[in-house]
């Protein structure tokens, strides 16, 4: 027997059988986690151990860490800036943070994370130091290494009770002799500073991403629509359409008369899905609405993905009873043209 998905029953049949469509809509959805957009900044552990090697070499080992060096490893690689924050094991406002604290310097947050993002083009600090205008960053760099050699060396204070300092840790707990122990010993630190640069397993390049993320499924929705000739308008990102207190991210075949409007939205927890199957209805009632003040009527379609979405079992049930069944996951997208009305523009 062919199974059947919500957008291929009609209003009564989904009626009678929408617990079975729950559970087969939830089936549907991926754990999109897994899978990660690169974007453009992303650091591969191969230029991120060639910085580390360069900061090890230039430094001897670690056994002359001092201003002088480490400017010298930057020139080579600025991406060493990047391997220094991992051996501290602090976020780039953090950094600047102490930088202000301890140095009166005048770096702020943005200023850190510009800089810690720049890094991570080799090139870039031996470009700023033939430029005669970067004085400000340099010496805001300068501030950074100068604040981290001296936390360095001076390592974790001694425990206290109920507390845990940040440098307690097993290269940075007795100051230079813990780091100078972990690039001497037969351990692989740099696949370590690594680890800890990206983040608990990648968790600051996704937090750095996470706009990209919900792309993955507005762009599997554009390239099918442009494969099939299909005119539509994309919204943009927190764009307004007139007529529309929510703008929605395809208009088909435009937002001035449309008959088809379509929803992507992919969440990995259950309370970010509560708010976005809020969205997705807020559309449907902004449809009705439409409808009452004599606009033509038009299809509400959701394409959702992600684990979020599997506890709002409620929400799953109210949201495909309110879309007429128009709900689409990444593993039935593929029938998103032929199972609404998109399938009278497809050219």
């Amino acid at each position: 027997m062919t199974i059947k998905r919500p957008y291929e029953l009609n209003d009564q049949e989904l009626a009678l059988r929408i617990d079975e469509m729950v559970t087969r809509t939830i089936d549907d959805l991926s754990s999109e986690f897994l899978l990660m957009p690169l974007g453009q900044g992303f650091v591969h552990y191969r230029n991120f151990q060639d910085a580390y090697e360069i900061c090890k070499r230039e430094t001897g080992g670690f056994q002359k860490l001092s201003l002088d060096e480490v400017r010298s490893a930057l020139r080579k690689n600025s991406l060493v800036l990047g391997v220094l924050r991992s051996i501290l094991g602090l976020t780039a406002p953090e950094w600047a943070e102490l930088a202000r604290t301890e140095l009166d310097s005048d770096i702020n947050q943005g200023a850190a994370r510009q800089i810690d993002k720049n890094c991570r083009n080799p090139d870039y600090y031996s470009n700023l130091t033939t430029r005669g205008t970067a004085t400000k960053t340099l010496n805001r760099i300068d501030a950074m290494i100068t604040v981290a050699l001296h936390y360095l060396k001076q390592g974790a204070p001694s425990e206290q009770a109920g507390v845990l300092h940040r440098l307690a840790k097993f290269d940075t707990a007795h100051g230079m002799e813990s780091l100078r122990h972990a690039a001497r010993e037969n351990i692989p630190y740099a696949v370590l500073l690594y680890e800890r640069y990206l983040g608990r397993s990648f968790a600051a390049h996704r937090d750095a991403v996470s706009e990209l993320v919900g792309e993955v499924i507005e762009n599997a929705i554009e390239k099918r629509l442009r494969e099939a000739g299909v005119s539509f308008r994309k919204t943009g990102r927190a764009e307004k359409l007139p007529g529309f207190g929510q703008a929605p991210d395809f208009c088909i075949p435009d937002e001035i008369s449309p008959a088809v409007i379509i929803e992507a939205k992919i969440t990995s927890d259950d309370g970010t899905a509560r708010d976005k199957v809020a969205r997705i209805k807020e559309l449907e009632t902004q449809r009705n609405r439409h409808v009452e003040e004599g606009r033509n009527w038009y299809e509400v379609v959701a394409c959702i993905d992600g684990r979020g979405f599997r506890q709002r079992r409620n929400d799953m049930c109210d949201l495909i009873l309110r879309l007429n069944g128009k709900i689409f996951t990444a593993a039935t997208l593929d029938h998103l043209l032929t199972a609404t009305k998109i399938r009278d523009y497809s050219s």
